[in-house]
């Protein structure tokens, strides 16, 4: 694609001979205002602002002050009449690549574009650099060290500098994202992007467009051209999320992919090369999908070259209480809020808890704690009763289920009461079985004696 390129100048006969000189290597764009210059810095990305200085109404300096502050962050370059050198040195001051005394020299003009732009593109690349510098093996935002995670982590080490396409599973709200960030960033492909697609925020006939990208007039809509998802990860990692919700269409597309490294944009027969890794997550089980013929068995099994399994965070009750204590205190500092102090008898039945919606349920619940529960201390009672239900606790939890319809009072009771049947009054039994401390459990029957079987 030809960068783009605005051009501002409220003279017409300088515009047009600017456009006519620069068209052939750029996708030229006319203002002949600073507000016409501001109205399309905010519609478009441009690679380039050339303006003129002295214009009617607000001067140049005023779009490249607009420019610069624009999430694109394109070259800016002034054109200026000639003995008004001591203004373009200001416009350099607020940010601007250079300038050019009028009438523009084309050839330099052309020269000084292509130096910006590639100082532009060293810049950028070394920013991501910097950013990734002492990071092999890193796997930030993945916290723990369960076994089951540990060897998760192993698994990617191994992967992670391979070329195979990576298949990760899991209940939702594991990390997969993180894992595949992981892969990506243990690769040779490290310096390049990683570019994350959730197929199932899509409707099927988005997702083929922003995946495969279309040419202009492809459809209803399509009034421009559009660089796909695969195309933007080029020397990079492409993550596909939920991939066991993409349609049979995009099935199809994406398995020649995965045979020809190649793709077709919407609209159009040319075939393009893409070198991008595939990285895939799912939380669906794709083999009994091939069995019911909703998942192409040849698309599985190219996908499933190699698998990397999540453990759900209900196996990995070692860090329970490091993830807790991470998000109490980074939510506390986000939020400029004391951390709340976790008991030992809450921790003992978080720890316990089955947390079926994983790491991101984990996660919520320190945010809303932080926000309720400013630097206060935080019991057991201070819990949802949900924590506390048997029907969430772990495997080995195996109390009586408690009545649903009952008052908090009167549903801790019995729950108390049935750990103590079960435990035969062994009290440091039923303590374990509730998720409680012992200390816990004698403060309760000191509370409701009547419960006590001795």
């Amino acid at each position: 694609m030809k960068p783009n390129l605005l051009i501002v100048d409220d003279e017409e006969h300088t515009r047009e001979g600017l456009e006519l000189a620069l068209e052939e290597k750029f996708e030229v764009f006319l203002a002949c205002s600073a507000e016409e210059a501001f109205n399309a810095l905010e519609a478009e990305k441009f690679e380039v602002v050339l303006t003129d200085l002295r214009m009617s109404g607000e001067s140049g300096m005023s779009v490249i002050d607009f420019a610069l502050k624009h999430a694109s962050d394109p070259i800016c370059i002034m054109m200026t009449a000639y003995g008004e050198v001591e203004v373009a040195v200001e416009a350099m001051k607020r940010g601007a690549f250079d300038f050019l005394s009028k009438p523009v020299n084309l050839e330099k003009l052309e020269l000084l574009i292509t130096r910006g732009l590639n100082e532009r593109k060293l810049k950028a690349e070394n920013h991501e650099l910097h950013q990734r510098l002492d990071k092999t093996y890193s796997f930030e935002g993945i916290l723990g060290k369960s076994p089951a995670l540990e060897k998760v982590l192993e698994q990617v080490k191994l992967v992670g500098p391979s070329k195979a396409t990576v298949l990760v599973t899991g209940e939702t709200g594991t990390g997969k994202e993180l894992v595949a960030q992981s892969i990506h960033q243990n690769s040779e492909r490290s310096r390049g992007p990683f570019v994350p697609v959730h197929c199932a925020a899509l409707p099927s006939n988005l997702l083929e467009s922003e995946l495969f990208g279309h040419e202009k007039g492809a459809f209803t809509g399509a009034n421009e051209r559009r660089i796909g998802r695969f195309e933007s990860a080029g020397g990079g990692t492409l993550f596909l999320d939920e991939i066991g919700e993409i349609d049979s269409s995009t099935q199809v597309k994406l398995l020649r992919f995965l045979e020809t490294k190649s793709i077709e944009r919407l609209g159009s027969s040319k075939t393009i090369e893409v070198n991008a890794r595939l990285v895939c997550a799912t939380n669906r089980n794709l083999l009994e999908m091939t069995k019911n013929g909703e998942f192409r068995e040849d698309l599985y099994y190219r996908l499933n070259v190699v698998t990397v399994e999540l453990p759900p965070l209900r196996e990995r009750g070692d860090d329970i209480n490091l993830l807790l204590q991470h998000f109490l205190e980074y939510f506390a500092s986000d939020n400029n809020f004391t951390i709340p102090i976790l008991e030992p008898d809450a921790r003992s039945i978080l720890r316990n808890y089955s947390w079926p919606g994983n790491v991101r349920e984990l996660r919520n619940f320190c945010e809303n704690l932080v926000v309720l529960k400013r630097g206060l201390s935080v019991s057991q009672y201070d819990l949802d009763p949900r924590f506390s239900s048997p029907a969430t606790q772990g495997e080995n939890n195996e109390i009586l289920p408690s009545t649903s319809n009952l008052s908090v009072e009167e549903n801790e009771k019995r729950l108390l009461r049935n750990a103590l049947l079960q435990a035969g009054g062994n009290r440091t039994k039923a303590a374990k079985l509730m998720g409680i401390s012992r200390r816990t459990l004698h403060r309760k029957l000191s509370r409701w004696p009547e419960l006590d079987l001795k």
